[in-house]
């Protein structure tokens, strides 16, 4: 693995940029980043803050009159890629207004060959593109720009894995870790693997360091991320898998809670479930994406695993773990799949019963190979499918609401409530459970009794 070290690869333009933004500006410039897609794309643009911050920019949500405006793109479904296009078309009159305006596309969209043309062709006005696997040479390719060079345009390579890089962090109670990029497994509708690149995991010493940080500034809701975090230390140097990454962590002083996504069947482990039930801040949470119920269509999608093999999965975490709190992703309508694999998808969440369900109709990204697959049924059709699984998991989800009620669970209030005077806050699982509080109750754990369900749990405080 080639490992960089962010400081020293950015050095010169870390240093020379400030000057250059006070001459160019004679002020604080200001600085948009807007986010799409998944939580590690939420965790990218805080590490894109972080070294925006660190030469001199301030961070505002307003693209009018901002001088730096950013979209960190997602590709995974059409529908992202059509929103993006849609608000940076609206910029181009923002930029009519200010000159001074440098406008920029980066992410998982940037990453492909088609949207770099689509930007040169159709999108003059956007001066800098560059995708997953540049992101930490943000400081060269500003200090670039504004000196006065060609819109640039930069994919770069998938080797390495860049340390050291500032991050400022969108919230101080919940954070994002990520422990590895990438993914190996080429799904058939996935385009993650072509955008991302193959499997980097990044040494245990720097996701250690990067936690102890995140607890002392009072994180108290760790998620590790990952594109398949099961796999993480494949093909590495150093000898520690993902359940041995979870006890190191778990055994770091502080009160605090880890959670992890996402996590693909066909690695998920006897080992790490066992990991998960004996470490005491890990979350009773699993989110395991089975996608479909039909063995004939998981072999289309190439997921390499059965029906059966993620049923057994399901029973070993319920016997090790009773209080765990299941969820999934689902694709309804893939190509090929007739009414009667969808209802073997449906049996299957009838089976498990999820706490919650992650569901999309398929969307065929261009270079995946499911693109190819004939694909006879309607969109319409489709849709009184997905309709017909949004209305079995909503009976579902309200059963297991009223199994809590007389419960008690932990909470770490994170939120205000609906009403003034309420708080809410999540439980070990996925739960959000509703209570009396005030503002000073943020970052706390709070033992809270659930006493009725409505849309959310309703509960009150009984210590902390």
């Amino acid at each position: 693995m080639n490992f960089l070290d962010y400081r020293e690869e950015q050095k010169q333009y870390i240093l020379l940029l400030p000057d250059l933004l006070k001459k160019v500006y004679g002020r604080t410039p200001k600085a948009c980043i807007f986010t799409y897609g998944c939580q590690q794309n939420v965790s990218d643009s805080e590490r894109i803050k972080g070294m925006l911050t660190q030469v001199g920019y301030e961070l505002t949500d307003e693209a009018e009159g901002a001088d730096f405006v950013l979209f960190n793109t997602c590709a995974v479904r059409g529908h992202a890629e059509d929103r993006v296009y849609g608000n940076i078309g609206a910029m181009k009159h923002y930029k009519k207004r200010h000159n001074g305006m440098i406008i920029a596309l980066c992410g998982c969209m940037a990453q492909q060959e088609i949207v770099i043309d689509r930007m040169k062709k159709s999108y003059p006005y956007v001066d800098i593109v560059f995708g997953t696997h540049v992101q930490y040479r943000l400081p060269e390719f500003l200090y670039k720009r504004l000196s006065g060079s060609s819109r640039i345009f930069e994919i770069g390579e998938s080797e390495k894995i860049v340390e050291e890089i500032p991050v400022k962090r969108d919230g101080q109670f919940k954070g994002w870790l990520p422990i590895m990029y990438g993914c190996n497994n080429f799904c058939s509708y996935c385009i993650v693997p072509y955008v991302r690149g193959r499997e980097r995991s990044r040494h245990p010493d720097d996701i250690i360091k990067e936690a102890k940080e995140l607890i002392a500034n009072g994180c108290k809701d760790i998620t590790l991320l990952g594109q398949n975090v099961n796999s993480y230390g494949t093909g590495c140097d150093f000898n520690l898998n993902f359940a041995g990454l979870l006890k190191k962590i778990n055994d770091l002083e502080g009160d605090f809670r880890i959670r992890f996504m996402t996590s693909h069947p066909k690695d998920c482990t006897e080992e790490l479930l066992d990991t998960m039930s004996r470490c005491e801040k890990v979350a009773r949470h699993l989110h395991l994406p089975f996608q479909s119920g039909s063995d004939r269509i998981l072999n289309l999608m190439n997921r390499r695993y059965t029906r059966e093999k993620y049923l057994s999965l399901i029973k070993m975490a319920k016997e090790k773990m009773p209080d765990i709190s299941l969820t999934s992703d689902i694709i309804v309508g893939f190509p090929g799949e007739t009414y009667e694999d969808f209802c073997e998808t449906l049996s299957l969440v009838k089976e498990v019963r999820f706490s919650s369900l992650f569901t999309f109709i398929f969307s065929p990204r261009n270079g995946t190979p499911a693109e190819k697959l004939p694909d006879p049924i309607s969109r319409e059709e489709k849709g009184k499918w997905f309709d017909e699984l949004l209305k079995t998991q909503e009976v579902i989800g309200k059963e297991l609401s009223l199994d809590t009620v007389g419960k008690t669970y932990r909470v770490l209030c994170d939120d205000f409530g609906r009403v003034e005077g309420k708080m809410a806050g999540h439980t070990n699982g996925t739960a959000v459970i509703e209570f009396d509080g005030n503002e000073e109750d943020i970052g706390k754990f709070i033992n809270v009794k659930v006493n009725a369900v409505s849309n959310i749990l309703e509960g009150e405080r009984i210590g902390e």
